[in-house]
């Protein structure tokens, strides 16, 4: 039988570590932690993003943690903690799983962005990008 997304989520729950907002908020500009950003574009201009996030679309973040790939991006070659969201924490927990399984020291932030602004943290506007 296949696997649907609530069996992927419990699976990636039992395996990747989650850390709260409030956790977060005290280490989000720390050196040793870079927060990932996995949002659709669309979402972070309308939104905001983290101050100092790195923005990697999930569609794309298998090429860009492997080194291998002609699309590697050197930001996922340094020995940091990688904090994973999106919106909710759904997709951040899959993603998180995934460069976990990549050798990555992954977590996912509990409840997403959306927990991160109702908990009033700090949130950077993305300007919509030209051309």
């Amino acid at each position: 039988m296949a696997k649907g997304y609530k069996h992927l989520l419990a699976e990636a729950e039992a395996v990747i570590k989650s850390v709260t907002s409030d956790e977060m908020a005290v280490q989000f500009q720390n050196d040793s932690v870079v927060m990932v950003d996995i949002r659709d574009p669309r979402e972070l201009e309308r939104e905001g993003m983290i101050p100092d996030a790195f923005h990697a679309p999930r569609g794309m973040l298998e090429f860009w943690i492997d080194p291998e790939s002609p699309y590697h991006k050197p930001r996922f070659s340094e020995a940091k903690t990688y904090v994973f969201y999106c919106a909710s924490g759904w997709r951040s927990l899959l993603a998180a799983k995934v460069a976990q399984e990549m050798g990555l020291d992954a977590r996912s932030l509990l409840g997403g962005f959306n927990e991160w602004k109702k908990a009033g943290n700090p949130v950077a506007e993305r300007a919509v990008r030209g051309g």
